[in-house]
């Protein structure tokens, strides 16, 4: 009896997860994977997230509940980090994650976006723990992964890039969670 009561709940929440990820962001497939101590807790298709302002507002907020972490240009690649809290509907289903982050990059010559390539970050928080490299996955027109960020304070996001052109690149972004 117990061992049916296992299966059942697995099949439930095998079920649950990935239409309470609906609720979030639109399409999700969840694969949870520990790194660090950080969760990469689901692969998301936020559609193309992009450079709203053509300015570098780190730490603003952005439409839509998006935290603006800012643009920075590396070898004639314009890179451009969001992050979304999706803390609420991750408790709702117990899970730990509590942002999205993202980045998207915009070829400066052409104004193309670059969607193909490898992508990875570093996350250094509050306490100087480092965690990572975690690779982003690519998620039409951006490259992004769930991430656990519950200590209050600044974090700083070390990008690596090596993209289509294969070109290596280094961004770094900072937010202040509070």
């Amino acid at each position: 009896m117990k061992s049916l009561t296992i299966v059942i709940t697995i099949a439930m929440a095998l079920a649950v997860v990935p239409a309470l990820a609906l609720a979030h962001c639109g399409s999700c497939a969840m694969d949870d994977k520990s790194v660090g101590t950080q969760k990469l807790a689901s692969k998301h298709d936020h559609g193309d997230h992009k450079d709203h302002s053509g300015h570098d507002h780190s730490g603003m907020a952005a439409a839509g509940g998006m935290l603006d972490l800012g643009s920075k240009a590396e070898k004639g690649v314009k890179a451009t980090a969001e992050m979304k809290d999706v803390r609420a509907a991750m408790a709702k289903m117990g899970m730990k994650t509590t942002h999205h982050f993202m980045v998207s990059f915009t070829d400066e010559k052409s104004a193309k976006a670059i969607d193909s390539g490898t992508v990875a970050v570093k996350i250094t928080g509050p306490d100087g723990a480092v965690t990572g490299p975690m690779e982003l996955m690519g998620m039409q027109g951006h490259f992004g992964a769930d991430v656990i960020l519950d200590k209050k304070g600044e974090y700083t996001f070390q990008v690596g890039s090596k993209l289509a052109d294969g070109q290596v690149r280094q961004y770094e972004f900072k937010a202040a969670i509070k």
